[in-house]
């Protein structure tokens, strides 16, 4: 009977992706006999209050463990009484490093997924770039085979349903006549020529007067585009665009058994319990801040003032998401006052410290931007040093430091929050204007690129550095529920293919900010 329970506990632990040591183990089978026939429903309660902890590791031990034990046991707490010990507001929230992300390849011969299961270096070989631009590739390659646009025509007829639209490869382009639809990367190979290139070979394009779709078109991109070979040896693009997006129900259907989003797989039956809580939880709200300046004067009042609003509410907020920049200036080489950075992370840590009901019901999630310290600008970005944000710590223990980009997972809702100045990078890398035929908004525009890519930042690494062997932690496949874009632009929000986006504007320049409703997905644009 031990034998069957030590297989339990640690089956439940796992789809809630928690990792148990032996003494965390030992410290639970004592506790579950005091239950005799409702063993199941006391490990639901004690997995449902543990996830109100602030944990430092989903690797479990012994002190963990029984901090939860001694209050469920204090409690007295039954097995009947397991819906209402998840209503708390940090009963749902996960939170994910962008360096735990799982590492999946697609192989175009099985068609299947692959898990990366050996060491990711952070300084990778040569091979990595090139396994970089052949993993993006192959993600949007897989997602367009199933199109049935692009499907290949049934019983060898020349055409299906929906107009013969079927991608040929580079390769096959020589010597060819007539129109054809090609997939590929636009890519830079000689100064001032622009090519198309796909796993088999490169061809020159010439997109002048080609018709693109709404997006931001740049080097790195993966298009499709139907043209014609010339007698010169170059494609003519007749028309342009990006892949088509696949519901995001569709992707999750086909690859149930994968966790791309790295937040743990969960069973069906467990999906369908967060999913009925998840509908409960109307009172959630996040609040979302970009650029807290914290050597500004103005910032640190106008900070002040949204902190006391929401103390007084009747519900406060259960997150709150402070994106960088922390400081006006990049903390760069030529920037010597670090130690000025700490004592002012220590006087927010103080501000924040003095709403006694946010600081008891809330939690605090820090993102670092694009100028703010680290070892490079280089993404994924690590967390803040912990020698800045150590005085903060002393006043708000229940302070979160992830890296950016970082995911959140609220009940079966998955949330990307991403801060990098990406729309003025995006239009800056522009090869040719954007079409305004279905909108003129930029941040519309940087929407349906990154969606439609499937990936955040899908500039060129000449602009924009990845770690070669993190690039998937940029992949948005499935497409999660809802993206935040810190950006320093105008704040915005848009429902893109049931896809919520927003920016929450620079709070230190306009004094904009986001309250957002993760049960109804609404986004409320706020400032002071």
């Amino acid at each position: 009977m031990s034998g069957a329970m030590r297989k339990l506990i640690q089956k439940k632990f796992k789809m809630r992706g928690y990792t148990l040591k032996v003494e965390a183990l030992n410290e639970i089978l004592p506790f579950l006999s005091k239950f005799k026939d409702a063993e199941d429903e006391a490990l639901d309660l004690l997995l449902d209050e543990l996830q109100h902890q602030s944990l430092k590791s989903s690797i479990l031990d012994k002190e963990s463990v029984s901090r939860v034990v001694s209050l469920l046991m204090e409690a007295e707490a039954a097995a009947e009484d397991t819906p209402a010990s998840t209503s708390g507001s940090g009963a749902a929230l996960r939170v994910i490093n962008a360096f735990v992300v799982p590492k999946y390849r697609y192989d175009p011969i099985k068609k299947m997924f692959v898990e990366h299961t050996g060491r990711l270096p952070i300084h990778g070989d040569a091979s990595a770039k090139a396994i970089l631009y052949r993993d993006r590739f192959l993600l949007l390659f897989q997602r367009l085979s199933r199109d049935p646009h692009f499907s290949r025509p049934a019983f060898d007829t020349d055409l299906s349903q929906f107009g013969n639209c079927q991608i040929s490869p580079i390769q096959s382009l020589v010597g060819r006549t007539g129109r054809c639809w090609v997939m590929g990367v636009i890519s830079q190979l000689e100064d001032g020529h622009f090519y198309l290139e796909d796993l088999s070979a490169a061809v020159e394009i010439n997109l002048t007067n080609a018709k693109i779709t709404t997006g931001f078109f740049s080097e790195n991109t993966i298009v499709l585009a139907e043209g014609e070979m010339l007698l010169n040896g170059m494609f003519q693009v007749k028309t342009c665009g990006f892949p088509p997006l696949e519901d995001r129900d569709k992707s999750s259907g086909l690859f149930s058994g994968i966790d791309f989003f790295g937040s743990g797989k969960l069973a069906k039956e467990e999906t369908l319990r967060l999913a009925e809580l998840e509908t409960r939880a109307v009172n959630d709200m996040f609040v979302v801040l970009s650029d807290i300046w914290l050597d500004n004067e103005d910032t640190m009042k106008n900070l002040q003032t949204v902190l006391d609003g929401y103390e007084n509410v009747e519900v406060v907020p259960s997150l709150f998401v402070f994106m960088g920049n922390f400081c006006s200036h990049p903390c760069n080489l030529s920037f010597s006052s670090y130690s000025t950075v700490r004592s002012q992370f220590g006087k927010l840590g103080q501000i924040i410290g003095a709403h006694h009901r946010l600081l008891e019901h809330s939690r605090f999630l820090f993102i670092p931007g694009p100028n703010d310290a680290g070892p490079s600008t280089v993404l994924p970005r690590p967390p803040l040093p912990n020698y800045l944000t150590e005085e903060l710590q002393k006043h708000v223990p229940n302070a979160l430091f992830l890296s950016n980009p970082c995911r959140i997972k609220f009940y079966t809702q998955e949330i990307v929050f991403f801060r990098q100045d990406l729309l003025y990078r995006m239009r800056r890398s522009c090869l040719m204007p954007p079409s305004s035929e279905e909108t003129s908004d930029p941040f519309e525009h940087l929407v349906a690129t990154i969606t439609h890519q499937s990936h955040l930042c899908p500039l060129p690494l000449s602009i924009q550095p990845v770690i070669w062997n993190y690039d998937h932690c940029l992949h948005l496949y499935p497409t999660p529920h809802t993206i935040v874009l810190g950006d320093k632009s105008e704040q915005k929000a848009f429902n893109y293919t049931g896809i919520t986006c927003f920016n929450p504007g620079s709070f230190s320049n306009d004094s904009t900010f986001v309250a957002y409703r993760p049960c109804t997905r609404e986004v409320e644009l706020s400032a002071l």
